[in-house]
């Protein structure tokens, strides 16, 4: 065991060469080895990533450097405009453990999120590159409690980002949790202070996020590498749902017969719905999520099957929902109030009475909107967030049996609302 907790200290040897060239027809583009000078046992040493997904993987980060390439609707994005891949250590405030390949991943997800929010103050935490909350608030504060408490329990040593600066009210909040890497623009005065009491915190300053937004029209060239060194080469997905007007109506013709949903959203409604969507773009799929007055109640990643994705956001939700309010009333989570039960420490009643709590609430469910990254082939799927209490739903689109779905949203007493996004968000 001694050996494995030290794998995750260890820092790769690194082979890998300081440049990369990539040539595109006549063009060459021209990419450097990123590396950061740390301190290591009070000697300043330079360094690349820790290491890759698992310690025993050598890694590297190529910053862009020279080079303008457009290859239909994508470009390379240059130097001026780099986020994660531009990090060097005026950026990293306190190192912390410097950072390995799926901190990187992470800051860039977070940031894929964040540039569709980039209207009003939002956080989202992400861990293994899916977020565990993310939320939007009238404060940066509001919205970094708002999606830690989505789930305190999946949160744990988490990537929390934010687009605003970071200030006292959030520094206070956020040194409350166990985090790996905290994101921002910038940080108020003072807030490094109260962050940096956790000397392994990442605390990394990216100015440019304040231009996030810019992104959300920017193709980039995708790879995904093979076992036996092929590659798939693809262009980003563009997010094609602006504003709530940018939604499409429930309706589909069957064997002749036209079917379209009967209750139309509320202002409310739709802006979960364009929040949901919006946060959706950076799940892994196959996923269905839930959302409620702007922040996650219930994150499915990464199934096989669109029911069962969406029963399984369900579990997390009425957990994460009982975990929540079993530490507002006793100042400890679900786990340990249960083993106090176990030891006759406590009655059994408390159990009871949270169990009740979290089945009236639905899990936070109830009154949510249901978002899928891909059509519901079946109305199996939406029959499991009607039977919850969500009273909208968002879906691409474009099954043969879209009508099934329109039937039980328009069944459902009250009706359930549905709108369509003409594309789908498939994120692998």
């Amino acid at each position: 065991m001694s050996d494995l907790k030290k794998s995750y200290k260890t820092i790769m040897d690194d082979n890998f060469p300081s440049s990369l060239s990539m040539s595109w027809g006549e063009t060459t583009l021209t990419y450097r080895k990123r590396t950061w000078k740390i301190a290591e046992d009070d000697i300043i040493v330079e360094k690349g990533l820790r290491y890759g997904e698992n310690p025993g993987q050598e890694a590297a980060l190529y910053e862009l450097i020279n080079g303008n390439l457009t290859l239909g609707q994508c470009s390379f994005v240059g130097p001026k405009d780099a986020l994660v891949g531009g990090i060097t250590e005026a950026n990293m405030l306190q190192f912390g453990k410097h950072p390995g390949k799926t901190n990187l991943t992470d800051m860039d997800n977070a940031l894929n999120i964040l540039k569709y929010l980039m209207d009003q103050p939002a956080c989202t935490i992400l861990k293994h590159n899916n977020p565990s909350g993310a939320a939007v608030g009238a404060t940066i504060s509001e919205a970094f409690i708002k999606a830690y408490e989505a789930d305190r329990i999946a949160a744990f040593g988490g990537c929390a980002a934010v687009n605003r600066p970071v200030d006292l009210a959030t520094a206070e909040a956020m040194s409350d949790m166990y985090l790996e890497v905290v994101l921002a623009p910038s940080y108020e005065k003072g807030a490094i202070e109260i962050l940096s009491k956790r000397k392994n915190l990442r605390i990394v300053e990216i100015g440019a996020i304040e231009n996030l937004a810019n992104f959300t029209s920017k193709r980039f060239v995708d790879f995904k590498s093979l076992i036996d060194g092929s590659i798939i080469v693809q262009q980003s997905p563009i997010n094609r749902i602006k504003t709530a007007a940018d939604f499409l109506p429930a309706k589909t013709t069957y064997r002749g017969e036209t079917y379209e949903i009967e209750r139309q959203p509320t202002d409310a409604e739709y802006a979960d719905m364009l929040f949901g969507w919006r946060v959706e773009q950076g799940i892994t799929s196959n996923s269905v999520i839930y959302v409620k007055n702007g922040v996650t109640v219930g994150i499915g990643t990464g199934e096989q099957d669109r029911v069962g994705v969406a029963e399984i956001a369900i579990q997390k939700a009425y957990t994460k929902y009982r975990d929540l309010i079993c530490f507002r009333e006793h100042a400890m989570p679900f786990a340990n109030l249960q083993l106090e039960v176990n030891e006759g420490k406590k009655d059994a009643s408390v159990i009871e009475a949270l169990n009740n709590a979290t089945e009236e609430a639905k899990g936070g469910i109830k009154g949510a909107s249901m978002i899928s990254d891909a059509f519901f082939p079946f109305r199996d799927g939406v029959d499991v967030g009607i039977a919850q209490g969500v009273t909208s739903i968002v879906n691409p689109g474009g099954s043969l049996r879209d009508f099934e779905s329109i039937i039980a949203c328009n069944e459902a007493n009250p009706k359930v609302t549905m709108v369509l996004t003409g594309q789908r968000a498939f994120k692998h």
